[in-house]
């Protein structure tokens, strides 16, 4: 198994790690003050931690949705959560011509699931050194992401996680096949489990998705005792009233619960690396 150094911890190092924040960055006070909640209990159960949210969802379901504050803003205040707070950064680039700005901030560029073929992205990504975390597409068979993986490879940058967020299952609807994740790991690259999107129902309410939250925790915890490298959740503090993927977002305040419940599951169901 590939093990990726990161900011005092390892991906790939046998402890699963964490990928926790809001799906946007809905402002600058709500970003920070989310980052340092979830600073505070990753701190309090010793456990690895990336904050995550995007600078601009270019795949929402309606013209008329939110997108986030844009590239520029977008990497200004995730540059201030990492100043502020220490933290590693991850977010989403959706074309070849934000991976150079995106990647003097963040230390993991997202490929977005439904640009997990795009060639020119994928390999744009790794080229510039950081790790490049490619999610599956729900349309794709998880042996067919050695192909994506292969993309950022030709580029001699190894650091590259692959995560599994559910698969199409007729018309706004996801299923997790859960042999995903060994298939996905057998390719010697760490894999992470993204329970909230996996709950998401894709268009689901018409002009934006929808989803249910209280599944994640219970698809969470299958992955644990399958095993896999780290796990991908939304947090909102108010996802009622969150700006995107509020449905499937998990509450701040239910978020320590569940992080002790995958703890427990991975201890007990231990993986090798």
């Amino acid at each position: 198994m590939r093990q990726i150094g990161l900011k005092g911890f390892t991906i790939g190092g046998g402890k699963p790690f964490f990928i926790l924040g809001p799906c946007i960055i809905e402002s600058e006070v709500l970003a920070l003050r989310t980052a340092e909640a979830l600073a505070a209990i990753a701190s309090s159960l010793n456990i690895p931690f990336v904050f995550k949210s995007s600078y601009d969802k270019a795949n929402r379901t309606s013209v008329k949705s939110f997108r986030g504050p844009g590239i520029k803003e977008g990497l200004r205040i995730l540059k201030k959560v990492k100043d502020e707070f220490g933290l590693p950064i991850l977010t989403d680039i959706h074309s070849e011509a934000e991976a150079e700005e995106a990647a003097s901030v963040a230390d993991i560029l997202q490929i977005p699931a439904f640009l997990c073929r795009q060639t020119d992205l994928i390999v744009t990504a790794a080229k510039t050194g950081r790790i490049v975390n490619i999610k599956k597409g729900q349309f794709m068979a998880p042996q067919d992401m050695l192909n994506s993986i292969k993309k950022a490879l030709s580029t001699g940058n190894e650091n590259i996680c692959v995560t599994e967020r559910g698969s199409s299952f007729g018309y706004n609807n996801l299923v997790v096949d859960f042999r995903s994740l060994p298939i996905m790991r057998g390719f010697g690259y760490p894999v992470v489990f993204d329970a909230t999107h996996s709950v998401q129902s894709p268009g689901g309410q018409g002009e934006c998705s929808g989803g249910d939250r209280s599944m994640a925790r219970y698809l969470a915890r299958a992955a644990a005792a399958v095993g896999v490298d780290g796990f991908f959740m939304e947090v909102h503090p108010d996802p009622d009233n969150a700006l995107c993927d509020g449905p499937n977002s998990i509450a701040l305040k239910d978020l320590p619960g569940i992080l002790k419940e995958l703890l427990d599951i991975s201890a007990v169901c231990a993986i090798q690396s």
